[in-house]
């Protein structure tokens, strides 16, 4: 017996039979009951979804002779018995794709001039109608404005942003849906159970979210492991041939994340990647779990989840252990990490950073520095107190302590008293008094990120006077790298002079005076135009309110003049005189 595949063997003949476009195949099947038939529909939507299975069951009902009274055909008259046995001569399938010429479409408009033979209409069905041609689509629009009274078209593609605006306004337009991963699983059990295959329900899942929507491609992936698995579809067998990342792994990376262990993540990364799994492909499987996990957090978004019941469940458990903070800067980290993969030189290192990065989200803020997770803003402020303390001389904080922690006695004479420990380890020091503050912060911030280019990024007042005092030597290496940090920082405008100032070196003379060479007067000029800017800069990033900058022009030396060739033959023929006689020889010229 000939074999055929599932995805022709199983096509729908009937509207009830289609899975997933349940209002699509209702409404044609009142259009059909009723009578009021649209002389051109567009069917469009993705691949493998029922666009061209739809067409052939409306054309075969509009043109039964006792169709049912839900619209079905009945399949026993002589147009449904013609059509069964593809000898139907009032239904034309056209393959746009192949036959997208003007030639085929003139040919294809003179066959709508003769009447049908049997039943009411003709109907053509035009798929990938996208693939036509402009002079097509212009050859067909008159015949589809004002078609005969017995020609219905119905078009199909899957593109129907490339059809001409005038086509589309005289079709009824009928959008289909993506197959859902539950439609999907229960139509491959039915199928399963048609053909005596033994599975389970996992394999299905995984089956039906490689498809990603398309139930012809479901069922061609279900035939390949049909045969892989020699009629026992099991989960490992499945993503074995599929070569499809075991979900396994996504559970445990995040399990593992919760509880900060980065070694295991590392080791578990290197056996996937040891399998042939690209590092690329591992991030996006992790995105996408990851988001499974937070929609399972919320019952109301728990539908959400294209999965099987039992990863849902598993979802719903996982939900429960992780942190939504976690879950949402997970997905940041990967989503970053999915722009720059492409770009990146080494692959490996940038998921392997992003996985560290994960492992860390749960980490707490407070303790001791270990070195694993990025220095925030309060630990900022902490440290910079600590750093100011040996500032308080002995005696100012020994004076201190008895005038605000004095004890009274009973008869209001002071009495003998102590100074509080936490008083005398930790003086109270405000971050005002550091010359901080949330205002000087953001423009410290805007300054570490553009260079000041003009009035409005210059410091101001308070800047200036917060930083007066600051006297901080420097070295050369910090010099140089504050130079080129300040040349990547400087705006789009500036960006000539900025790459010429990439070349130059700027030295200290004596601290804190900086000299810099440049090579001629033009560039000192513009150079001298911003600074004041310059210097601001240097003054903020070195902590040195002190610095001085001078710029000077460096004598490149004699240039050496480019000869033309004939002065280059002349100094040849004087250096060598043999080269003159050869050429009189010869009575050469010079071309």
């Amino acid at each position: 017996m000939e074999y055929i595949v599932s995805a022709r063997k199983y096509r729908p003949v009937t509207f009830d039979t289609v899975v997933g476009q349940a209002a699509l195949t209702t409404t044609l099947k009142n259009a059909v009951k009723s009578g009021k038939l649209a002389h051109a529909y567009l069917f469009c939507g993705p691949r493998g979804v029922g666009k061209t299975t739809c067409a052939r069951i409306f054309a075969k009902a509009i043109n039964c002779q006792n169709p049912t009274a839900d619209g079905e055909a009945c399949n026993e008259c002589e147009s449904c018995q013609s059509f069964n046995e593809q000898r139907s001569l009032n239904i034309f399938e056209l393959d746009a794709a192949s036959n997208n010429s003007v030639e085929h479409i003139k040919t294809l408009m003179e066959q709508t001039r003769i009447p049908p033979q049997v039943g009411k209409y003709k109907v053509f069905i035009i798929d990938e109608v996208h693939m036509l041609s402009t002079a097509a689509f212009n050859a067909f629009l008159k015949t589809l404005e004002e078609p005969p009274a017995h020609v219905i078209f119905i078009l199909a593609t899957t593109e129907k942003h490339k059809i001409l605006p005038t086509i589309l306004s005289r079709c009824q337009i009928y959008d289909f849906e993506r197959m859902t991963v539950q439609n999907t699983i229960a139509h491959l059990k039915s199928v399963a159970q048609k053909e005596g295959i033994q599975f389970e329900e996992e394999a299905l899942a995984v089956i039906a979210e490689k498809a990603d929507g398309g139930m012809r491609d479901a069922l061609s992936i279900f035939d390949q492991a049909a045969s892989f698995c020699q009629g026992n579809i099991t989960y490992q067998k499945v993503i074995e041939d599929l070569n499809v990342l075991d979900s396994e792994n996504y559970f445990r990376i995040v399990d593992l994340a919760v509880d900060n262990k980065v070694s295991d993540i590392m080791v578990l990364l290197n056996e996937v990647i040891n399998k042939g799994f690209d590092g690329g492909l591992l991030i996006q499987g992790l995105a996408k779990h990851v988001r499974n996990v937070l929609m399972a957090k919320d019952p109301q978004t728990l539908p959400l989840l294209e999965v099987s019941e039992q990863a849902r469940q598993r979802y719903q458990e996982q939900a429960q252990r992780a942190d939504t903070r976690f879950l949402y800067g997970a997905l940041r980290l990967m989503n970053q990490c999915d722009i720059n993969y492409r770009q990146s030189s080494n692959k490996r290192l940038l998921v392997e950073l992003t996985l560290i990065e994960v492992a860390q989200l749960t980490q707490p803020d407070e303790g001791p520095a270990s070195g694993r997770r990025p220095r925030r803003l309060k630990n900022l402020f902490k440290n910079l107190i600590q750093q100011a303390q040996p500032k308080q001389s002995a005696p100012q904080v020994a004076a201190a302590a008895p005038k605000s922690h004095t004890a009274k006695s009973p008869s209001g004479a002071s009495g003998d008293s102590r100074p509080s420990t936490t008083s005398a380890a930790k003086p109270a020091i405000k971050a005002s008094s550091l010359g901080l503050s949330w205002n000087n912060l953001r423009q410290q911030n805007s300054k570490m990120r553009i260079l000041p280019g003009a009035k409005d990024f210059l410091p101001d007042a308070k800047g200036e006077e917060a930083s007066r005092n600051e006297q901080a030597e420097f070295l050369q290496e910090e010099l140089e790298l504050q130079w080129m940090s300040m040349c990547n920082r400087m705006p789009q405008h500036l960006r000539g002079i900025a790459d010429r100032m990439k070349n130059m070196n700027p030295v200290i003379t004596a601290m804190p005076a900086v000299e810099v060479a440049v090579p001629n007067d033009i560039i000192k000029t513009e150079m001298e135009q911003i600074k004041g800017s310059i210097l601001s800069t240097l003054k903020l990033h070195l902590r040195n309110n002190a610095i001085t900058l001078t710029i000077k022009v460096v004598d490149q030396g004699p240039r050496e003049k480019i000869l033309t060739r004939r002065e280059q033959f002349e100094l040849m023929a004087t250096s060598n005189p043999s080269v003159e006689k050869l050429r009189e020889m010869f009575d050469l010229v010079l071309a």
